[in-house]
């Protein structure tokens, strides 16, 4: 299925530059963007009492001026704040405040005055140029925005978020939707984005799909769906043509964590699951789900001689002596593979070559892999991502609000899924048990990879309908199959 690329801040302002070269002048860009955010607006609330603008004095100022010229022209109530002087207006942006004066928009310096719930606020801030944290007074509007009953939209990108690395720059816009410009940016989708973003529509201003190919896209973003085709079956299909995958983990007193792994595995078509595990989760975890075949992982478990075609590593495994022994033999593999939790920090040095590999951390553990912190790795998760695939020469899905997908020689991908529900023990084993069963029916590591993190995070959101907490790991299963299928 389609995806859209994302394209980082100074490649936007290439392509920008683009097309004024090519005889498309900067303030008609500014004129297109300002008429694809009043269409959005006065689509979405048609109900709104007043439109309020918060202008900065930068060209995201200039679009929000032009946007309640419109607004004015099409006689709804609308006022501007401003929130520089106005000689302060240059360029673009200086001709867009004459316009505004010129159409009689109201305009004044922003005070910190209460709007009510009937009012749609216009971010029109900073836009995406902020290269570091905001000063005192953008912090004190931005707050003042925050605090305010109504619904927001963000032009191009929400006031104080970093465009290109999804981070907070101090403090940011909490939008309801937001509309970017020209081209997607990877931060609106990732790390604090998806919270400060809401929902993200995007124009690219009319411009020529050809000025594109001078860019080569940071990234790209998954669709709202699987973004590969499944494998369809005959019906003469057999269990034994759908892959058998044996999950290694489950340490005494953490055998939940291999269940939930196995039976995602099961709910998500693989034809035969295995579970070798501690003596004292073998009974939990056998009891529990019939289907599996769950063993002692034993001093004389002999990894070679299992005839599964894919390995599952980590869930429930620990990192203790016993952890270790089961490890070993397991690098020395070369079925295709799947590592999560604990397993990651018993990685071997060496890199995986040819072995389909699919590594699945979560920011603390990336932090632990690179040798850094989880700031730094937040700070920008597509090259921490990136860095951990070329290093190990694996698939990698960084895990979080906006899940990266890497892998060497790609453009890493993006999931548009961040589900606070999804803040609770065990979704990372389920997400193991599903990428597991799809290399198992003959995906690549890569699309594995990327129709696994989507089907993670439908099925969850079938899963959790409108509420934020309470959902357990285990009330994906019965939506797996659907949305799978």
């Amino acid at each position: 299925m389609m995806q859209r690329p994302l394209y980082r801040v100074a490649q936007v302002r290439a392509l920008d530059a683009a097309a004024m070269a090519a005889g498309t002048p900067g303030f008609e860009l500014m004129q297109r963007a300002a008429t694809a955010a009043w269409t959005l607006l006065r689509r979405r609330w048609r109900w709104a009492r007043e439109v309020v603008v918060v202008a900065g004095s930068g060209n995201n100022g200039g679009d929000g001026l032009v946007l309640a010229v419109l607004a004015r022209q099409a006689g709804w109530p609308v006022r501007v704040l401003l929130a520089a002087d106005a000689d302060r207006y240059r360029g673009d942006a200086r001709r867009a405040h004459a316009l505004a004066l010129e159409s009689g928009v109201p305009m004044a310096p922003w005070a910190e005055t209460p709007l009510d719930g009937e009012t749609v606020l216009v971010d029109a801030l900073l836009g995406s140029g902020l290269s570091g944290p905001v000063r005192p007074r953008q912090e004190a509007i931005i707050q003042w925005m925050n605090r305010q009953p109504t619904s927001v939209l963000a032009l191009d990108v929400p006031s104080g978020l970093h465009a290109d690395s999804g981070e907070i720059q101090g403090v940011a816009v909490r939008a309801s939707h937001t509309i970017t410009f020209v081209a997607d940016k990877p931060g609106l989708h990732t790390a604090d984005g998806p919270a400060c973003a809401g929902e993200v529509h995007f124009s690219d201003l009319g411009l020529p799909a050809a000025l594109y190919a001078t860019e080569q896209a940071a990234a790209t973003l998954l669709p709202l769906a699987l973004p590969f085709p499944m494998p369809a079956r005959a019906r003469n299909s057999h269990k034994g043509q759908f892959g058998h995958v044996l999950c290694l983990g489950g340490q005494a007193g953490m055998g939940g964590a291999i269940r939930l792994a196995a039976e995602a595995c099961l709910r998500s078509g693989a034809g035969l699951v295995s579970v070798a595990c501690a003596r004292a989760s073998v009974p939990p975890v056998a009891c529990g789900r019939p289907e599996l075949m769950v063993r002692e992982a034993d001093a004389g478990f002999d990894l070679q001689a299992h005839r599964a075609d894919v390995l599952a590593l980590g869930p429930g495994l620990g990192q203790s002596d016993w952890s270790r022994q089961r490890t070993e033999s397991v690098w020395a593999d070369a079925r295709p593979l799947v590592v999560d939790a604990d397993a990651l920090a018993l990685l071997p040095a060496r890199a995986f070559e040819n072995r389909p590999v699919i590594l699945t951390p979560h920011p603390g553990e990336a932090a632990r892999m690179l040798a850094t912190t989880v700031q730094a790795v937040q700070r920008d998760r597509l090259r921490a991502a990136e860095q951990l695939a070329e290093r190990w020469q694996a698939v990698v899905a960084l895990k979080g609000a906006g899940t990266v997908i890497a892998a060497p020689g790609r453009l890493p991908a993006i999931a548009p899924l961040a589900l606070p529900a999804m803040s609770g023990a065990g979704f990372g084993d389920v997400l193991t048990g599903i990428l597991a069963a799809l290399l198992g029916q003959g995906l690549s590591a890569w699309e594995a990879a990327c129709n696994g993190v989507m089907a993670h995070g439908l099925a969850a959101r079938r899963a959790a309908g409108d509420r934020q907490r309470g959902l357990l790991a285990s009330d994906l299963f019965s939506h797996l199959p659907d949305v799978l299928s």
